[in-house]
Order: C-alpha cells, then sequence, then structure tokens
C-alpha cells in the first residue's frame, strides 16, 4: 500500500510517516474508525515505512501481503473445531488487495458465512502467541495486524492481554477497531489511540473524478451520499450497496406500524418480521439496525426542511415518503434511537434475537404515533 493511494487522512499520514523518521514508534496502537474511513490502509502503508527503513529489498512482499514476519488475525468462524485466521488467510488477501477499504461486511459476503458467528477466538491468540515465540525471519521488525479486535471474545481478550502488556523484543501491534465500547478496557488502556475520522465529501469528490473519470456533478453526488466512508463511495458508484433487502423490510414494518393503531392483528406481522431478521446471523442484524437509524435520522432532516443534507431516502414500491417523514420528530427521534442502541447492545451480549426484535418492533409502532407536540 502506497501513502499516495490512501484517501485524504493527510495529517494521520503526517504523523505515521514522521514517528518513523524519528523513531518513534509504540510497541501498541489502535486505530479507530469504519473500515471506509481507511483504518487498514494506513496501517499497512505504515507497515511498509517501518519494515523498508531497515531493508528496502522488502518492498514487493509487503505490497503482496506476504512477507513473512507480518502476521494478519480477522475475525472467522469455526471450522474443524477452531476459528483460525490461517484457514482464510487465501481469501482475505485476495479481497485486501482487491480493495483495502473493504469493510466486514464484504469479508462476510466472500465467505458466505451469514449464517456463521465471526470470531477472534482464543484458539486464535494461541496461534498468534506461538508465532511471535519464533525469531524473525527477516531480522526485522516482527508486526501484528488485528482487523476488529472488538470481535475478539472475552477469552480471547484475557489472553491477548498478557501478550500485549509483555511482547517479544521488536515485536510492533496494530489493531483496528471500528467501536471501542466493545474492546477490554485494558487493551485499550495499553494501546496508543489513533483516531480515524471521516473523509471530507471534497476529498472523496476529487478521487472520484481522478480515478474513475466521472463527472464533477455526479462524483459530488456520491460524495454525499458516502458520508466520509470510501468503501461506500465505490459501492454507489456500482449501485452494488446491498441495502435492498433493508429497504424492503423497513418498508414492511413501517406500513405495519401505521396499521397497528387500528388493526392490533397486525402485531402477528410484526412477530413474522422479527422472526425474519432473527433468522441473520448477529453481523447482518447490527447492519439492519444501523441502517434503520439512519433512515430515521434521514426522515427526522427532511421533516425539518434539512433538505440539502437528505443524502438518501425510500420512494420505491408506492412508499410516501414525505409522508412517512412528518412522522419522525423531536419528541419521539431520540426515544427511537434508543431502542435501537438497545437492540444493539442485547444482540452483542447474545441476547435471544427473535425477543429483541420483536420488542423492538412493537416498542417503535408506539413511538412512531407519538405527537410531535
Amino acid at each position: 500500500m502506497h501513502w499516495n493511494d490512501i484517501i485524504g487522512q493527510e495529517t494521520i499520514k503526517k504523523t505515521l510517516r514522521d514517528s518513523v523518521k524519528e523513531n518513534r514508534i509504540s510497541h501498541a496502537q489502535l486505530f479507530v474508525g469504519k473500515e471506509g474511513y481507511g483504518g487498514l490502509p494506513l496501517a499497512l502503508a505504515y507497515v511498509k515505512d517501518i519494515l523498508m527503513k531497515e531493508n528496502p529489498s522488502v518492498k514487493h512482499k509487503i505490497e503482496n501481503l506476504n512477507y513473512l514476519d507480518l502476521h494478519f488475525s480477522f475475525p472467522t468462524y469455526t471450522e474443524g473445531g477452531k476459528a483460525l485466521s490461517k484457514n482464510f488467510l487465501k481469501q482475505w488477501r485476495e479481497m485486501i488487495l482487491a480493495n483495502p477499504y473493504a469493510s466486514d461486511a464484504d469479508w462476510i459476503a466472500k465467505l458466505d458465512s451469514e449464517k456463521k458467528q465471526m470470531i477472534i477466538s482464543v484458539h486464535e491468540v494461541e496461534e498468534i502467541i506461538e508465532k511471535f515465540k519464533l525469531k524473525s525471519f527477516e531480522g526485522t521488525y516482527k508486526i501484528l495486524i488485528i482487523s476488529k479486535i472488538e470481535k475478539m471474545n472475552d477469552q480471547a481478550a484475557n489472553k491477548f492481554l498478557k501478550f500485549l502488556e509483555e511482547p517479544p523484543e521488536k515485536t510492533i501491534i496494530l489493531l483496528l477497531a471500528e467501536n471501542i465500547d466493545f474492546v477490554l478496557p485494558t487493551i485499550l488502556s495499553r494501546c496508543q489511540l489513533l483516531s480515524i475520522p471521516n473523509i471530507p465529501p471534497d476529498t472523496i469528490q476529487h478521487a472520484l473524478v481522478q480515478r474513475f473519470a466521472i463527472s464533477l456533478e455526479s462524483a459530488r453526488t456520491l460524495a454525499f451520499q458516502a458520508q466520509g466512508d470510501w468503501n461506500l463511495a465505490l459501492k454507489l458508484l456500482s449501485k452494488d450497496t446491498g441495502n435492498d433487502e433493508f429497504e424492503a423490510l423497513f418498508v414492511q414494518w413501517v406500513r405495519n406500524a401505521f396499521l397497528a393503531k387500528t388493526k392490533p392483528a397486525v402485531i402477528r406481522d410484526l412477530i413474522l418480521w422479527a422472526r425474519e431478521i432473527a433468522s441473520w446471523n448477529r453481523e447482518k442484524q447490527k447492519r439492519f439496525l444501523d441502517y434503520c437509524a439512519e433512515i430515521f435520522r434521514l426522515a427526522l432532516l427532511h421533516n425539518y426542511d434539512a433538505e440539502d443534507l437528505v443524502y438518501n431516502s425510500i420512494r420505491k414500491n408506492g412508499f410516501k415518503w414525505e409522508g412517512f417523514s412528518r412522522f419522525i420528530h423531536g419528541a419521539n427521534i431520540e426515544s427511537i434511537l434508543e431502542e435501537l442502541s438497545n437492540a444493539n447492545m442485547h444482540l452483542y451480549r447474545n441476547g435471544n434475537a427473535k425477543i429483541i426484535w420483536t420488542d423492538m418492533g412493537i416498542k417503535l409502532t408506539r413511538y412512531i404515533h407519538r405527537s410531535a407536540v
């Protein structure tokens, strides 16, 4: 990964490059931000600088992600009794070489693992510890990059903490997380945190024009819709956001919510709706919660005449966006978003998905009918 391939993030690039030049490299760092903001591309470019400073001849190996002293760990599902990254390294390398901004959802889709639990297991951590007991093959730093550290289960996190506290000599550990709320506090306290902000729309716009030769107006629209996420900008460019299913289920819920006030029998339809969503894996359920929260926020903006900020809306299959938006206002938006957040928390804690979605669906039905006055 070259620094010039990274979209924006100039301040962070300078910070990382200066730390290499001045030999101020922290042994444990945590990059926090959505994948589409560029955490992994930054980590890869950083690693390249670190290793090439000691041995410039390793450039090609690093760029192809097959340098023997560069180790990767990422969420996987159990195969043969253990969840280990090495079982899926070929697929992961293919995905990252094609798009280093690829998301967790992209990884799940590549493995066709929507119905499987994706974790970083204690077996994975044990494997990491064994690898780092060995001497460096190239005589330089040994570097570990772990994606989605928040998916490390408690047993794995506690074992990893010991490795983090006393790593072998010349070891650098780079962790990537989208949400630190689910990272063990003792792990956080031992890392240098680097917050990766979203990418400004004008930066995404410029990159789209330069790399894909699209019109300035099209690039401006895509950049606004991407909300600082380069991976999403690429999906929008290819019209492959994967949100059609989410949109249909959101519309189904809204229509049932409005009918429920006069037709209590519709509660049965809400229960069936909840069961369908509960059949997905946890990650897909969480993505749907994020989608719902964003649609509610956009409806609120539309209701309050902030049309310039509404980058997405639902208008398919006769859905009346303007009519729906009038029901989302200051008197209910906080309760709605809090309910979605609570559902996300309960899913993370492995609550019963059918109960979580049924309860949330019914509660949101009440909130949507709350008067604005």
